[in-house]
């Protein structure tokens, strides 16, 4: 396994190139692809509270603990503030809620999942939804005032790194510029056609490190959009099955994920496939024993389709283009 040390923390904090996604698991499924993952030396988690996989993991690993395979200290654990709760006064409350499922005192990272934020409904812990099924928009939310708080649970020690996720260029600028603790990471959308160049080189130039959810195009990400929104993408693309992947699989005796993986790993690009399946786990963390070539790296920079590639445009949040904080706003500008 490779790291990346990160900036912007007391001590030296190396996060692992390769982690474990686990958007849209359901428990049991969580639970043997932790296993199988942790057997197949995945040392890096990524979660979040409303991926409702916080409590399986931390069930997973208590035992793994139990069991002598590991300690907490060789664990990357990442999860991520929900946008129902964007507001610094719920930046410790629900911070104490994920440790409590993840049964840990502490998380390396936590992000601000996503700029905008929504009401909560108190009952469930989830967006507050109005009569004709939009998303109740939260307009007095402030982000500077959220990292403020995020500061303060990493000067309690329950945070090692603060970050954020899904946010444009110019609101990582406002965060960076008022930030006493500046981030550490920016986990985004990215893959072979969704490149992000411009948003890459900001980070560069911060020192923030960038992880890539998504890295292979999240196959299952429609289905997951219309059965629980009723919202499906027209043309969804395809990654692993474009041609060139194919052909620099068979050359390279990969598979066209572990190429798609590589090319952003190449390129310094920390990774979280999600996978059940305990096969394609192991074959996701096996991409270290092989480079591309410049001239291949360079096809499938090609592929890159700019904002015309991205999947997660978080249009299926009904209403969420009129938040000011909504991130895509050139997008739906450009529609």
């Amino acid at each position: 396994m490779k790291y990346v040390k990160l900036s912007h923390v007391n001590g030296l904090l190396e996060m692992p190139m390769v982690g474990l996604g686990t958007w849209r698991a359901q428990p049991e499924e969580m639970e043997k692809a932790l296993w199988a993952a942790l057997d197949a030396g995945y040392r890096h988690i990524d979660t979040a509270f409303n991926y409702n996989t916080e409590e399986t993991i931390g069930k997973v690993l208590k035992q793994w603990f139990s069991q002598g395979k590991g300690k907490r200290e060789d664990l990357f654990i990442t999860t991520k503030l929900p946008n129902c709760a964007n507001r610094a006064c719920d930046v410790a409350r629900f911070l104490q809620m994920s440790l409590k499922k993840l049964q840990t005192n502490y998380v390396d990272l936590y992000l601000i999942h996503m700029p905008f934020s929504f009401h909560l409904n108190e009952t469930n812990f989830t967006p507050l939804t109005n009569e004709d099924g939009s998303f109740s928009l939260d307009y007095d939310s402030d982000l500077i005032a959220t990292w403020q708080a995020m500061e303060q649970q990493v000067d309690q020690g329950l945070i090692k790194a603060i970050g954020l996720s899904n946010f444009s260029g110019e609101q990582i600028e406002r965060i960076y510029t008022a930030a006493r603790i500046k981030p550490s990471v920016l986990q985004i959308e990215l893959h072979a056609y969704l490149q992000q160049n411009e948003l890459r080189a900001l980070c560069r130039k911060l020192g923030i490190a960038v992880t890539a959810y998504a890295p292979l195009g999240s196959p299952g990400a429609n289905n997951h959009f219309n059965s629980k929104y009723n919202y499906s993408i027209h043309d969804f693309p395809d990654i692993l099955g474009h041609p060139l992947v194919d052909q620099l699989a068979q050359k390279y005796n990969k598979t066209p994920g572990q190429v798609l993986l590589r090319h952003l790993i190449q390129q310094d690009i920390i990774v979280i496939p999600k996978s059940g399946n305990s096969e394609r786990l192991k074959s996701n963390i096996d991409v270290f024993d092989f480079e591309l070539s410049r001239e291949d790296m360079e096809q499938l920079n090609g592929l890159d389709r700019g904002e015309n590639g991205r999947i997660f445009d978080f249009l299926f949040f009904k209403g969420v283009e009129k938040h000011p904080e909504y991130p895509f706003k050139h997008r739906i500008d450009g529609w």
